[in-house]
């Protein structure tokens, strides 16, 4: 008897896909009949190690759709050389608040100085608290949308990207746009508004957006929908790039 209801315990497990539970199961009875476990106790852990072990499965598949070039975390970045960052801004940003408030976050500062791995680790933290998070580059973005535009597949463009309850879109104003692209771009950031997170970098001051978009119009009317909710943090200090060259330079 005991064993037929122990092969329909698998069965029903592996039916289940609670393939976790069914890999630590007959050790893990072993153990709690030496030690006496009770029922709920049993059923507490085996279910707590189901749960980390999905959560751990979809983090991962969520960071693999996130379209990150690279993965930083911000143990990973070097405060001591960037000693101008406002840490107590980092630390609240650590708390993914801005996401539950849906504010913006804008980076801004020259090349070179991190702003694109703390902009990863800021969506390497909020794909752990399960946000749904998008990563793409400026020129790559408008590109999309010019190309979905000319195939008449703009509204379920926009769409998708909205979705997202995180988009990333890293090193705007390193090439400028013209006018199409500059009205699309405008049309996903008008859409986001006030109904989901997007964090931008940027290596131009907000007086420098008017040459960004060849508009000085629609550069306002972007700033105005981004900076209503918005926390902006300047990172001005040297380049990470540089930093190993001079070394050797004055050696």
């Amino acid at each position: 008897m005991q064993e037929l209801i122990y092969q329909r315990l698998i069965d029903n497990l592996t039916e289940l896909k609670l393939n976790n539970i069914k890999q630590v199961l007959n050790k893990y009875l072993e153990t709690a009949v030496k030690e006496k476990t009770s029922l709920l106790e049993a059923l507490d852990f085996l279910m707590e190690t189901e749960r980390i072990e999905q959560d751990e499965k979809a983090l991962i598949m969520r960071t693999n759709v996130a379209g990150f070039p690279f993965r930083k975390t911000f143990e990973q970045y070097d405060f001591s050389f960037q000693p101008n960052i406002d840490m107590q801004m980092i630390n609240d940003l650590r708390t993914i608040r801005f996401v539950h408030n849906r504010e913006n976050v804008i980076l801004l500062g020259p090349p070179g100085v991190g702003k694109t791995h703390i902009a990863i680790a800021m969506g390497m933290d909020t794909l752990r608290y399960k946000f749904s998070t998008y990563y793409i580059n400026c020129h790559q973005l408008v590109n999309q949308l010019n190309k979905a535009h000319f195939e008449n597949k703009l509204e379920s463009k926009l769409k998708r990207l909205c979705s997202y309850r995180v988009l990333i879109i890293d090193e705007l104003g390193y090439l400028p746009l013209d006018k199409q692209g500059a009205n699309l771009l405008f049309q996903l950031v008008s859409r986001r508004y006030e109904k989901n997170t997007t964090i931008i970098t940027s290596n131009k001051g907000f007086a420098e957006w008017g040459e960004i978009f060849g508009d000085n119009i629609i550069a306002s009317a972007m700033l105005d929908r981004l900076l209503h909710h918005c926390i902006v943090l300047p990172i001005n200090g040297n380049s990470y790039r540089l930093k190993d060259r001079v070394k050797e330079v004055t050696k």
